[in-house]
């Protein structure tokens, strides 16, 4: 049995000081204090002929959006890249493992189903997981997601392509498809609470453009994540947490590599949005507040999209 992370107080007041450093670094201290170099171009091999591509993903309490994710690859298998889904999961959380059991399973051609099961406390801190694929993995790319991203129709094959003789630092697609925010009883949402093969109705997703690599769009050359890490250097993104920490390490990760990335085109990413967060407890002032704005937010971006 894991012994839980209790920090001492004067380890919290450190973690919360070095965490607000950090989010504001790239205009404060030079990247080469924590990442000495990023290889180059010429150390950087370019890619042709099937690709292998690792998919990196946290799940905690997501496992009903989760069921989408995985079952994408059941519905539209890759042809033309090797695909390795890489899920952190806690075994706390005995939803997500159920579904992992589910789709583990399944045989999908090009698919190797890779489950990583660590402590709670190592998966709130998202950066701990995706250090770990980095400096592991053997494929050439490897691509940081969410749980609830949804690769449709022909989706990795456009990307296989849109790859081809590259060999850039850092990637992000140039766009994807979302729903509205849902509500938790929206029947989307509730139909991935048992483990099955489900699909979407690509028709009640709308189109929206992303601008650099955040979050769930980090595409990293193989050479890169196997030299670099993920904010492998930097402590406090390496150190457990007690809940789920948001994801201001994407924008270390940025500064590390020193570039925003650069977008290429491939079609086919879903997304379904939802109120509720399941990582955060739920009816607490501060989940409400997080819902209130989400919808706030959604509503004054779709105003501006008609």
């Amino acid at each position: 049995m894991n012994t839980p992370y209790r920090p001492s107080p004067l380890s919290r007041w450190r973690d919360n000081l070095e965490n607000l450093f950090f989010r504001f670094a790239n205009s404060l201290v030079p990247a080469q204090w924590f990442l000495a170099s990023v290889p180059s171009d010429e150390e950087r091999s370019t890619y042709n002929g099937k690709l292998t591509l690792e998919l990196v993903s946290h799940c905690w309490n997501y496992s009903h959006l989760m069921i989408y994710h995985l079952s994408s690859f059941v519905n539209y298998p890759p042809t033309k890249v090797d695909v390795t889904v890489t899920a952190f999961y806690s075994k706390e959380d005995t939803a997500t493992q159920a579904m992992l059991d589910f789709f583990g399973k399944i045989n999908v051609p090009g698919v190797t189903w890779n489950w990583q099961p660590l402590p709670k406390e190592q998966l709130f801190r998202r950066a701990i997981g995706r250090n770990k694929a980095a400096l592991a993995t053997k494929a050439n790319w490897i691509w940081y997601i969410d749980c609830d991203l949804i690769f449709h129709k022909g989706c990795l094959d456009s990307l296989a392509t849109a790859l081809q003789g590259r060999n850039d630092i850092l990637l992000f697609p140039q766009q994807e498809s979302t729903t509205s925010l849902l509500e938790e009883s929206n029947p989307l949402l509730t139909i991935g609470y048992q483990p099955q093969v489900v699909d979407i109705d690509t028709s009640q997703f709308k189109r929206r453009e992303i601008t650099r690599a955040v979050g769930a769009f980090q595409i990293t050359h193989g050479d890169v994540a196997r030299a670099c890490g993920y904010c492998n250097n930097i402590r406090v993104y390496q150190t457990p947490s007690e809940h789920w920490r948001k994801t201001y390490e994407d924008r270390a990760y940025r500064w590390l590599l020193r570039t925003q990335g650069t977008s290429i085109h491939f079609p086919g990413i879903y997304r379904i949005r939802h109120i509720s967060k399941g990582r955060y407890k739920k009816d607490t002032r501060w989940s409400k507040l997080r819902s209130y704005v989400r919808v706030t937010e959604s509503r004054i971006n779709e105003q501006k999209d008609n």
